[in-house]
C-alpha cells in the first residue's frame, strides 16, 4: 500500500502546509473585516462596498494575471504574493487601532481592494501549481485534502478564534493573520519546483492565446458561466449574511463564529466525499446535486428563526459548494494544457469570480431597495429567498447545457 500523499510527497506537504496557514489568517479575517465595518457604520451599501471592493480584483485583474503566471516562477510568486498580502493587512491593522469613525470605511474599503488584488495572483498560481507538485491521479486526492484543509482553517478554526480575538480587540485578528502570511511565504520559499515549460509569448497574444482556447472548449465555458451565476448569488447572501445574524437573529460574534464553523464542518464534509461521491454518481451528477443543495439551503437560511437552523442549511450549501470545487477543478486541471493552465484557469475564474463583487452590490441594494417597503427584517431575508430562486434556474439550465466531456 503507498503511503499517503502528504507523507511521501515533500513539496505537496509545504504547499499543503502554507494553504493551512494562509486559509486560518483568511478566516479570521473574513468575520473581523465584516466586523471591523459594522463598527464604522450600520449602512447596509458601505457595507457591501467593503465585500464588493475584496472582490473587485477577480473582475479587473483575473485575465493579466494569468499571462504572468504562465510567464513566472509560481512558488517564488506565490511566497512573495503573502508577503505583500501581509503588508497590506498591516495597514489594515492600524486602521483598527484607530477611531472607528464612519467615514474610515472607505479606506478599509481600499485596502480590502488591495488585499483582494494580491490574492488574485496567489490564489490562481497555487491552484495552477499543483499539477507540477503532484501525479495526475493524485488531484482528486490533493484538491479534497487542499479544499477540507482550507475549510478547517479557514472556517471551522477561523472564524470562532476571530470572535475571541475581537473580544481581545478588534485589531487583534489582523496581527494574526499577518503572522500567518509571512510564515506561510517562508514554506512555499522551500519548494522545489520542478521545470515547466513557461510562455514566452508578449502580453497581449499570450492573452489571446488563453482566451482563444477558453471559447473553443464549450463545456469549459459554459461551466465557467454557471460558475459566475451561482457565485453571484452566494456573495449577495454573504454580504447580508452578518447583518441577518447581529440584526434579526441576535448573534453576538462568538456565536456568529460558530454558525461559520458549521457551515465549514459541512465543506470539510464535502470535500472528503467528493472522491466517493463522483465515482457513484459521476462528475455531473455531482454538480446536479450541488446546485440543487444550494437552492434548498439558501431557503433555509431565508427562512431561518434561530442560529441553529442557519448553520444547519450553511452546512449543507458550503458541503456542496466543496464537492462542487473538488469535482471541477481536478477536471480543468486535467484538461487545460499545462503552458496554458495560468491563463485558462485565470479568464475560468474571471467569468467565475469577477461576479462576485456585482454579487456584493447586489446584496446591500435588494435590502435597501426593499426595506422600505418590507420592513428591516424581510429586506434582509430577501437576497437569500432570491438566490433559492436563481439557483433552481441554474439546476434547469445545467440538465439542459452542462456536460463534461
Amino acid at each position: 500500500m503507498a503511503a499517503p500523499l502528504l507523507i511521501r510527497n515533500r513539496n505537496y506537504r509545504l504547499l499543503f502546509a502554507a494553504g493551512a496557514l494562509t486559509n486560518l489568517g483568511d478566516g479570521v479575517v473574513a468575520l473581523a473585516l465584516p466586523w471591523l465595518a459594522t463598527l464604522m457604520t450600520r449602512d447596509p451599501l458601505a457595507i457591501a462596498a467593503v465585500a464588493a471592493a475584496s472582490r473587485l480584483p477577480w473582475l479587473i485583474f483575473a485575465l493579466p494575471a494569468g499571462v504572468i503566471i504562465d510567464r513566472a516562477d509560481r512558488r517564488r510568486l506565490i511566497a512573495r504574493a503573502d508577503l505583500l498580502r501581509a503588508a497590506i493587512v498591516c495597514g489594515i491593522l492600524m486602521l483598527a487601532l484607530g477611531d472607528p469613525a464612519p467615514q474610515a470605511v472607505w479606506l478599509l474599503a481600499a485596502l480590502a481592494f488591495l488585499l483582494g488584488s494580491a490574492e488574485v495572483l496567489r490564489d490562481n498560481a497555487a491552484q495552477t501549481i499543483l499539477p507540477d507538485l503532484v501525479a495526475r491521479a493524485d488531484l482528486e486526492t490533493a484538491n479534497g485534502q487542499l479544499w477540507s484543509a482550507e475549510q478547517l482553517t479557514g472556517q471551522f478554526i477561523g472564524p470562532p478564534l476571530a470572535g475571541v480575538l475581537i473580544g481581545a480587540g478588534i485589531a487583534v485578528p489582523f496581527g494574526l493573520d499577518v503572522a500567518a502570511l509571512v510564515l506561510a511565504a517562508g514554506l512555499v520559499w522551500l519548494i522545489t519546483l520542478p521545470g515547466h515549460i513557461r510562455s514566452t509569448a508578449r502580453f497581449w497574444p499570450a492573452l489571446v492565446e488563453g482566451i482563444a482556447f477558453m471559447r473553443a472548449d464549450r463545456p469549459l465555458l459554459r461551466l465557467a458561466v454557471v460558475l459566475g451565476l451561482s457565485n453571484f448569488m452566494a456573495v449577495a447572501t454573504i454580504t447580508i449574511q452578518v447583518l441577518l445574524a447581529q440584526e434579526v437573529l441576535a448573534l453576538t460574534a462568538a456565536a456568529y463564529g460558530v454558525v461559520l464553523s458549521v457551515a465549514a464542518a459541512g465543506a470539510i464534509t464535502g470535500s472528503l466525499l467528493a472522491p466517493h461521491l463522483a465515482r457513484r454518481l459521476g462528475g455531473m451528477g455531482c454538480l446536479y446535486l450541488s446546485i440543487a443543495t444550494w437552492s434548498a439551503g439558501y431557503a433555509l437560511v431565508g427562512l431561518s428563526g434561530t442560529g441553529t437552523t442557519m448553520a444547519l442549511a450553511l452546512f449543507a450549501v458550503m458541503a456542496a459548494a466543496m464537492v462542487w470545487n473538488v469535482i471541477t477543478v481536478s477536471w480543468r486541471q486535467r484538461r487545460i494544457p499545462p503552458m496554458l493552465l495560468g491563463r485558462v484557469n485565470s479568464i475560468y475564474r474571471f467569468f467565475g469570480w469577477g461576479s462576485m463583487p456585482l454579487g456584493a452590490l447586489a446584496g446591500g441594494a435588494i435590502v435597501a431597495l426593499a426595506e422600505p417597503g418590507l420592513g428591516r427584517e424581510m429586506a434582509l431575508r430577501a437576497p437569500f429567498l432570491m438566490a433559492s430562486a436563481g439557483c433552481a434556474l441554474l439546476l434547469v439550465y445545467a440538465l439542459l447545457r452542462l456536460r463534461l466531456e
